[in-house]
Formats: C-alpha cells, structure tokens, sequence
C-alpha cells in the first residue's frame, strides 16, 4: 500500500494528525492537476494554480469529517473541487460581462463577441450537468478522467468497474458530451440571432 492509502485510512478511521499529513504527500500531484487545468483557461485568468490547489484543499478538508475510500477516490473529489471553482469563477466573470449590478445599455450600440473561454467552460460544464441526469457513471467517468487525470486503471478501480467498461463509457460519453455542446452552442447562436432581430 502506498502511503497516501494508509494516511487515508488513517482519515477514515478519525486519527486526528492524518490530515495534515495529507497534503505533503498529495500537493504535487494536485499542483499537477491544477497546472493541467489552468492550462485550458484563458490567457486572462487571475487564478494561480497554486491558490486552486489551496482552494480545493480547503473544499476537501473542509470541517475534516470527509474520507475517501482510497487513493483514486481522492484525487476525483480533488479534480471535482477544482472543476466547481472553476466554473464559479466562469459564472462570476459571465454575470459580470452580461450585465451584472452595471446599468443597461441599448442593444443596438452592442456588438456581440465570440466565445470566451470561460463560456465554453460554462458550457462544458452545462453538458456535463445534463449527463450526469442521463447517465452518472459516464459523468463520474468524464470527471475522473478528464478533470482528475486519472487512468483507466485508477477510474476502473475507484469506480468498480473492469477497465475494458471504463473504456467503452468514455468513449460513449465523449460523443454524448460532443453533441450536448454542440446543442448547446446551436441554442445560444439562436438566441444571439433572435436578440439582433428584436
């Protein structure tokens, strides 16, 4: 067992020290993860990876009552911790550029701008929401891989899953969340063409 699995459990049964041994032992890899996903953010992002590494531990440790059944398990709810941070920021920033507390201003002095980032990541994470709906071990796959950057071996495991099973549902739910997007993109496009028309 490695030593992350037996500071987890240690977790798991109440031991009060084994958090703060924790993180030592995993803050590379976060770092890691969270390198990977700012990575994907726009070039104008704020946020550090280090101050989401530092945002996500403090979501996971929380009151410190949390466990994780092993070490996969773990860095899954990290890369979630992360990805809901993320997309509240996006949230943030898009209240902001669609209004916000500013006053209105006439449609027609407006010109509408391309997606940003942080839009595709909104709607990214909209796509993901509507399959968790349809199918949660796709969705929990989707996170775990894409956001967690986990293996099919390590999603296999912290699912119960072989990892041929693994494999077919993420192919299955990189086309689902492909048409969910393009979806999505298509009603926002619409909705952009029937507010020039009013």
């Amino acid at each position: 067992m490695s030593e992350i699995t037996l500071v987890l459990e240690a977790i798991k049964r109440g031991e009060n020290q084994a958090s703060e041994q924790l993180l030592p032992l995993v803050y590379d890899k976060l770092r890691n993860l969270a390198t990977a996903r700012m990575a994907q953010e726009s070039a104008g992002q704020t946020l550090q990876p280090t101050a989401l590494v530092h945002e996500a531990w403090l979501q996971l440790a929380g009151d410190g009552s949390r466990s994780w059944q092993n070490r996969a398990h773990f860095f899954g709810a990290a890369a979630d911790a992360m990805r809901r941070i993320l997309i509240d920021k996006a949230r943030r920033k898009s209240r902001l550029k669609h209004g916000g507390d500013q006053s209105r201003l006439n449609i027609d002095d407006l010109e509408i701008a391309a997606t940003t980032p942080d839009e595709d990541a909104l709607r990214i994470n909209e796509a993901l929401e509507k399959l968790e709906q349809e199918d949660l071990e796709q969705a929990r796959i989707v996170v775990l891989k894409f956001f967690g950057g986990l293996t099919n071996e390590e999603v296999a495991e912290n699912l119960g899953l072989s990892e041929r099973t693994v494999y077919r549902q993420w192919v299955c739910a990189k086309a689902r969340l492909f048409r969910l997007v393009r979806r999505l993109e298509e009603n926002d496009q619409g909705q952009q063409s029937s507010v020039k028309n009013v």
